[in-house]
């Protein structure tokens, strides 16, 4: 059964074939998302415990403050031009990003992309929603502390009183993913804003309690060269594009319900620069408060919460966080996979299926115990990772360089050897070859320790390659159609039908 909102109501062409569509994967008729529903997307991901812990280390990097705030900006630019790229195939043809990867990979070949990224989302899901079900149980303890007792008996890593609280996140989110894609751009329109009411509300304390004089936009007692200063804000840069790299990957799923790649690019730009840059500004003013506090840089906001020493005040506060968490685990590792699972057999993997199936394989992972290991999830990680900018480079490279910014929806659900987009069998060869060797020059340098710096560029260096690969390897289409500077800014800027 499909989701409520998604489709469900539409009715795609009888010629397409039923293993490559069901109602959540043909193109959607009536795109609704304004630019706020875009912007509240965004406010998702940057606002929760991970957004914050995130933003406080850069300030921490040993770069003044005007520094950072540059690294953030042009980090942040890039993210948003990239955003504007991958949302235009899926926003002009209405079909989730798993789909628009037929074009490049082929109509079978695309489960390889898809089922990769699915991979990514088990994880992250899991560790997602662990964070929100601590915070959950925080909050429990703060008003029943006779439940003390339930923190000490462990199963399979996690407590009594754990695997409630996980339990019952795990429920939360599968429960608003369930009402399907309405319910879940509602809930996110919410959660974004509720959070900002919240950390201005904590900001507000912290000055109040240091004055101004006690805050800085630097968070080190690090002195660097120029040299150091360089290199550590190109790593910032880069740090930053690779944060937002999974969700970034996924945008297609939500720009397909975009109203036009206006209203998509003008979500993108609010939410993106103005938001990342604010929120950026309001979470060191916190974490720089509690240094000037305390004694020390708390960069976990549950902790600072704590030390407010008022029960409302942390539950509500704590509560707030749980909502952001669950509103960035919807969108980036729930809906997205969703798709995902659902592309690789339509009409036995329903969209919420598909979703459920990420749910029950986060759990399985048990994702407290591989966020615990720090070695253990950053080479499981990693190597999952590695496959983030191949793939973005290659769906890239083929619609903007090879198609040259066309795309034929109807041959997206056509599974004759005489479709368009069917190659050798489905699959096409060539994009394969060029995802190979992006794939395992990303897997060498995420596992030799010599490498480790050259790790945070991983995605530019992913992207490079594999787009390199697969425009040589589709030289002949691309001599037949070249890409003129001219054409290629048309393309990007939207101005070219």
């Amino acid at each position: 059964m499909a989701h409520p909102d998604s489709v469900s109501q539409q009715h795609y062409p009888a010629s397409y074939s039923p293993k490559l569509t069901n109602e959540d994967l043909a193109p959607v008729k009536n795109p609704h998302w304004s630019w706020y529903n875009i912007f509240s997307f965004w406010m998702s991901d940057i606002h929760s415990m991970g957004g914050y812990v995130v933003a406080a280390s850069f300030f921490a990097l040993g770069l003044a403050g005007w520094q950072v705030l540059l690294c953030l900006l042009v980090g942040i630019c890039i993210v948003q031009i990239a955003a504007n790229l991958i949302a235009r195939p899926s926003q002009m043809t209405g079909v989730p990003y798993a789909v628009v990867c037929r074009q490049a990979f082929g109509v079978f070949g695309a489960n390889i992309p898809a089922v990769i990224r699915g991979l990514i989302a088990f994880a992250w899901y899991g560790i997602q929603t662990w964070l929100a079900s601590n915070a959950l149980l925080l909050v429990l303890l703060k008003f029943w502390p006779t439940l003390t007792p339930l923190t000490v008996p462990h199963f399979v890593g996690l407590s009594a009183l754990g695997w409630i609280c996980f339990a019952v996140m795990w429920c939360v989110q599968a429960l608003v993913f369930w009402r399907g894609m309405r319910t879940i751009q509602h809930f996110i329109d919410i959660a974004g804003p509720a959070v900002y009411i919240v950390m201005l509300a904590l900001a507000v304390w912290i000055v109040s309690q240091t004055g101004w004089t006690g805050i800085s936009l630097t968070l080190s007692d690090k002195t660097l060269t120029v040299s150091q200063q360089t290199w550590q804000m190109i790593t910032a840069i880069s740090l930053v594009v690779s944060y937002f790299s999974g969700p970034l990957l996924n945008f297609g799923d939500f720009a397909r319900y975009g109203k036009s790649m206006k209203e998509v690019r003008r979500g993108n730009r609010w939410g993106l620069p103005f938001n990342f840059l604010l929120f950026s500004v309001i979470t060191v003013v916190i974490v720089s408060g509690t240094k000037n506090l305390y004694g020390q840089m708390i960069t976990d906001p549950i902790e600072t919460v704590a030390h407010t020493g008022n029960g409302l005040v942390m539950a509500l506060a704590l509560l707030t966080m749980i909502v952001a968490t669950v509103g960035i685990n919807i969108v980036a590792n729930f809906v997205s996979p969703a798709f995902d699972f659902s592309n690789c057999a339509p009409q036995k993997i329903s969209f919420r299926m598909g979703g459920m199936i990420a749910a029950v394989g986060s759990v399985v992972l048990t994702p407290w115990n591989l966020f615990q290991s720090p070695e253990l999830i950053h080479y499981s990680l990693d190597v999952l990772g590695a496959f983030i900018g191949p793939l973005f480079g290659i769906l890239l490279c083929d619609f903007y360089l090879i198609k040259r910014g066309k795309i034929e929806v109807d041959e997206l659900f056509n599974a004759t050897a005489q479709g368009r987009y069917w190659y050798q069998g489905g699959v096409n060869v060539r994009a394969v070859l060029a995802l190979v060797p992006a794939v395992i020059i990303g897997l060498i340098i995420s596992f030799i320790p010599s490498l480790h710096e050259v790790a945070n560029f991983s995605w530019f260096i992913g992207v490079g390659i594999a787009s390199a690969a697969h425009y040589l390897l589709h030289a002949r289409e691309a001599v037949e159609h070249p890409a003129t500077p001219q054409s290629l800014a048309r393309l990007v800027t939207g101005k070219e039908s």
